[in-house]
């Protein structure tokens, strides 16, 4: 691996210091080709004084192995005062590899003992500054290797992307054409405005997706490291960032009634039993539609994922005080109660991570930063809570689970 500019001004600089505060007639530092050890390994001058062809040709063809032979033992230097040799050999060594040399002569005088001590120290450092170098351009070429696999993805996804489209382009085109001509009082025309209202949602979120995977972020990113922490947007609340999304009156009926009608035809094909109370009027709350869409998605979409057959699932709603609250309750299995208090940590799925439902474990994380940045609440009981079953009268089974999400009124 070649080294970098800066360690051959490094380089430059010691062999100066030689120069001018030691009186070096001559100094030359040698690097091996491959950096490993080997008894055929070259050693290539990198740095010399004086910096003229006759310089280099008085020490150029030096073999590694034999240059490290006749190095004087480094455990046996002489008392203060005795002199050395008048050229110094000193090999550049890190964990017992040797992988260049430092020569230095002088023509005056001999060096003495202390002299010595201090040309050691600067092959000491140039032996560092050499190994932290190239380590510095191995993580370099590592990171552009990472960029380069991440662009090769980036190209796949965007493949698959635009597969995705035409289907679902298909798909809403069907959708629609079923819902004009199924009559008002049929009811496959709910099932059919199911079908384009999912498909609406799926572009949305294809939209999404395709800006998030957008290569041109990570760059900036991995050239500002400024912007290092920045948050990467939250995937489906349309137009959403982590830090700050946009608060407007929202009708929970209006969000949570097509949601639903949704549930209520998966729920029929699993064999469960979906039971609500909605008022027919909530006052409007301060939320993102998409974002609130996505929260309560989310929550009934596990409800009827971890419900067996024969379960029930309840929605409620009910104004309190200042507040709209949410109830998604369900019969299902139930959470442990040691996986309560991480069951909003990203990727956390706990037991159910050892069970044959899929998931990610990013859901929960999701909703619980969308309802925080709505100013909102999100909790969860298991087994049940009173609160959160629609009839006071009926008491709840000791198991299933329960979500409840406060959202604020809207004050205009």
């Amino acid at each position: 691996m070649p080294t970098s500019s800066e360690f051959i001004e490094l380089c430059r600089s010691q062999i100066a210091l030689l120069t001018q505060a030691m009186g070096a007639s001559l100094s030359v530092i040698y690097l091996t080709e491959e950096l490993v050890e080997s008894s055929q390994a070259r050693l290539m001058p990198i740095a010399a004084y004086p910096d003229t062809a006759v310089a280099l040709e008085r020490s150029n063809r030096l073999a590694l192995p034999a240059a490290v032979e006749s190095l004087p033992e480094i455990d046996s230097i002489p008392e203060a005062g005795i002199t050395q040799p008048r050229q110094l050999v000193l090999p550049l060594i890190h964990e017992e590899l040797v992988f260049g040399l430092l020569v230095t002569e002088r023509d005056d005088r001999p060096w003495t003992s202390w002299e010595r001590s201090q040309v050691e120290r600067i092959a000491n450092t140039l032996s560092l500054a050499c190994v932290m170098d190239q380590r510095a351009q191995w993580l370099d070429q590592s990171q552009r290797q990472h960029r380069s696999r991440q662009s090769q993805q980036h190209d796949v996804l965007d493949n698959l992307l635009h597969q995705l489209k035409s289907p679902l382009t298909a798909l809403r085109t069907f959708g629609k054409l079923l819902v004009k001509k199924l009559q008002a009082g049929d009811p496959n025309r709910e099932i059919a405005g199911s079908i384009l209202r999912e498909s609406d949602r799926l572009q949305e979120l294809l939209q999404q997706f395709d800006a998030a995977i957008d290569l041109d972020s990570v760059d900036v990113l991995a050239e500002d490291a400024s912007l290092v922490g920045r948050p990467i947007p939250l995937l489906p609340a349309g137009v959403l960032t982590t830090s700050n999304i946009e608060l407007t009156p929202c009708s929970v009926n209006e969000i949570l009634l097509p949601l639903i009608e949704t549930a209520e035809a998966i729920a029929q094909e699993k064999g469960l039993l979906i039971q609500t109370e909605i008022p027919n009027f909530l006052p409007p709350v301060s939320a993102n539609p998409g974002a609130l869409r996505e929260v309560l998605s989310n929550l009934i979409d596990n409800a009827l994922k971890y419900t067996p057959s024969g379960g029930e699932v309840h929605i409620r709603a009910n104004e309190i005080r200042d507040r709209v609250n949410v109830w998604v309750s369900d019969t299902g299995y139930g959470i442990p109660s040691e996986d309560l208090e991480r069951l909003f940590e990203r990727h956390y799925r706990g037991v159910q991570a050892d069970g044959e439902i899929p998931g990610t474990g990013l859901g929960l994380a999701i909703a619980r930063r969308l309802i925080e940045q709505m100013h909102g609440s999100i909790q969860v009981f298991s087994p049940l809570k009173n609160e959160g079953w629609l009839s006071e009268d009926d008491q709840p089974p000791n198991q299933g689970t329960s979500f409840v999400v406060e959202l604020q009124m809207d004050e205009a």
